[in-house]
């Protein structure tokens, strides 16, 4: 073992692919409520989602904000007046957590650095019954030594608050021996930046990082982290 002890993973778009739950999700509910849906539909969510979660992370808008915001958007561009946010939200919570797909091999990642003594925990900005539930199905509850979820912590992912909560909790792990691995760069990576903690990239379609932060390590493949952890 290195100089890294123990990894602090991303959990949605890092260890479990979100598009696909959120994408079956969607759709389920949508089919619930008898309304139509189609591929440009999930992606014009996709788009809302993301742009609702970039501004939580910048103290824009509440989590509460976030979940019924997204669906009352998405609603007035398709003009659907028959439901209400409110209609929608709870169901798709409610799917979105009854489906677990990991990324790759995530699960065999997890797995081996378990076998090898590293402790590792989930730190999420998800919702926490849905996180939970994910956590349970996926078997990640057993192969983890915990998770932080934001909604429970009371900040979200990048403000320092979040992590220094977090280690509040870690008693006895330095800073100095952590390794975040995140797909985003505005809430995995800059939040590394801000707790002053070693950040691993996990970039999979090769982006360009535009952003004005620090990403000590970048890989296309979560197999990588094994030489970085050598």
């Amino acid at each position: 073992m290195g100089k890294y002890t123990t990894i602090l993973w991303d959990l949605d778009q890092t260890i479990l692919d979100f598009d696909k739950s959120m994408d079956y999700a969607l759709r389920t509910s949508f089919e619930k409520l008898g309304l139509t849906i189609t591929d440009e539909i999930v992606a014009r969510y996709a788009a809302i989602n993301d742009s609702y979660w970039k501004r939580l992370e910048l103290g824009e808008v509440t989590k509460e904000e976030v979940l019924i915001g997204r669906f009352r958007t998405l609603f007035e561009e398709l003009k659907i007046t028959q439901y209400q946010a409110e209609d929608i939200a709870g169901i798709y919570q409610d799917q979105l957590g009854s489906v677990a797909f990991f990324l790759e091999n995530a699960d065999k990642v997890v797995i081996r650095l378990k076998a090898e003594g590293y402790r590792q925990y989930v730190l999420t900005n998800g919702v926490n019954r849905t996180q939970a539930h994910k956590m349970k199905i996926s078997g990640l509850d057993q192969l983890t030594d915990g998770v932080f979820v934001s909604e429970l912590i009371g900040y979200p992912k990048p403000m320092k608050e979040y992590y220094d909560a977090c280690f509040a909790q870690l008693e006895g792990i330095s800073r100095e021996e952590c390794l975040i691995i995140g797909d985003s760069l505005t809430s995995d990576i800059k939040g590394a930046n801000n707790a002053g903690i070693a950040a691993c990239w996990y970039n999979p379609h090769g982006i360009e990082n535009t952003l004005d932060v620090t990403v000590d390590y970048e890989i296309k493949h979560l197999e990588e982290i094994y030489e970085i952890l050598k």
